[in-house]
């Protein structure tokens, strides 16, 4: 290890209680867990909201134990150079289990039924009562069907697999889907050449999106219109990516047979034959402690080596961690950049060893690997001169 690695313990604040499995990934030497730390190196957070929380200007990282950041301020973030990191996939299986569940309860009224037999507690006769009421319960198999999957990222893609091995048919659509999903996703996945088509030709439509301007209220009468009578709608991704008041329409004239939604709120406990579920899409244990770990791995590596993986406002980089002595720079995204730090370094006499060099939108990071034994006077100087440049946020060294 370099002898610029890791010269103080790092503090790790909690701002909820996070799984004992990822707090144990800081379980040496070098590292503090204290929920209540006022200079914490790094936060890990699940769903507390960070808005109006003050950033102490020690914090280098915020890793969010689940795919969603909307309670951290990103942007506030990226300005102050902390790199803010989530956990996608760690979850997958979870959301899954639970769009595969609930496709098949709805599809076979499960819900209304179970909610009716309730009714029944205190009555005489029951089990008579029970099988003159079931009529009205009788539902569809899901066997033959077409499954509509928009969004082939870690859950949608286990979804459409999975969903192959109920011998329903499956067509999916995503224009962006990654090397990976794509590697991962069975061939007998149809693939639809629009998003319309998923509407058109689909018995059931699960969508696994992120909420962006682009996908916010997706679903709205227009769409609705495509679909065939009384599709079932399953959104386990975000409430914005549907439009509320085209929803109840549409459920209330039986164009939608049903909406089943992670994400209940007023307008959606009074709508016709949707189906509210608490939020349950990743609430398991291994969900809990999948997400704890891998935040926990991240954030530690970060400091470590200062390697980013799973930013979602930082480009993600990686270079090699050999033990030479390591610079890491957070910047404005201009030219030259990458000049002018090697032009400092050479200024110290220093050879550089590797260098990698990444970007996302208006700013970037570089690391630089030292080819020379650093003699620890050099440092304080070496940050000071990168600190100088024009368009520099933050310098660590490693």
């Amino acid at each position: 290890m370099s002898i610029l690695t890791m010269d103080k313990v790092k503090t790790i604040k909690t701002l909820n209680d996070i799984a004992q499995s990822g707090l144990n990934v800081f379980n040496n030497d070098r590292y503090m867990v204290d929920k209540d730390s006022e200079h914490p190196d790094a936060i890990v957070v699940r769903s507390f909201n960070m808005h109006d929380l003050e950033l102490d200007s020690n914090l280098k990282a915020i890793a969010r134990a689940g795919a969603g950041v909307n309670n951290i301020p990103v942007d506030k973030c990226t300005e102050r150079g902390i790199v803010a990191f989530n956990t996608p996939g760690a979850n997958a299986n979870a959301v899954k289990e639970l769009v595969l569940t609930t496709l098949m309860a709805s599809s076979r009224n499960l819900f209304d039924g179970i909610t009716w037999a309730k009714t029944l507690e205190g009555e005489t006769e029951v089990a008579k009562r029970v099988e003159t009421g079931k009529k009205q319960f009788v539902g569809k198999e899901i066997k033959g069907k077409t499954l509509g999957v928009i969004g082939l990222g870690a859950i949608g893609a286990l979804v459409a697999n999975d969903a192959l091995r109920l011998d329903m048919d499956v067509v999916a659509y995503d224009p962006f889907i990654s090397i990976d999903a794509a590697w991962s996703l069975s061939r007998k996945v149809h693939r639809a050449m629009s998003i319309e088509q998923v509407f058109a030709e689909s018995d059931y439509i699960t969508v696994h999106v992120p909420l962006t301007e682009d996908t916010k209220d997706m679903f709205h009468e227009e769409v609705f219109r495509l679909m065939k009578p009384g599709v079932h709608i399953l959104n386990f991704s975000r409430d914005g990516l549907i439009n509320e008041e085209d929803m109840a329409a549409a459920l209330e004239s039986g164009k939608v047979g049903k909406y089943i939604t992670d994400f209940p709120n007023e307008n959606v406990l009074k709508m016709k034959n949707a189906v509210p579920i608490p939020h349950l899409g990743a609430s398991t244990q291994e969900s809990e402690e999948n997400c704890a770990i891998m935040a926990a791995r991240q954030v530690k590596e970060f400091l470590e080596t200062g390697n980013i993986k799973n930013s979602v406002n930082f480009p993600n980089a990686s270079l090699p961690y050999t033990g030479k002595p390591r610079v890491a720079a957070f910047h404005k995204n201009v030219p030259n950049m990458v000049g002018q730090l090697s032009t400092a370094i050479s200024e110290y006499d220093l050879n550089i060893a590797d260098m990698v060099n990444r970007s996302r939108g208006d700013y970037a990071y570089t690391m630089i690997d030292i080819d020379n034994e650093v003699n620890g006077d050099i440092i304080p100087g070496l940050e000071a001169k990168i600190k100088e440049i024009e368009g520099i946020v933050t310098v660590r060294t490693f």
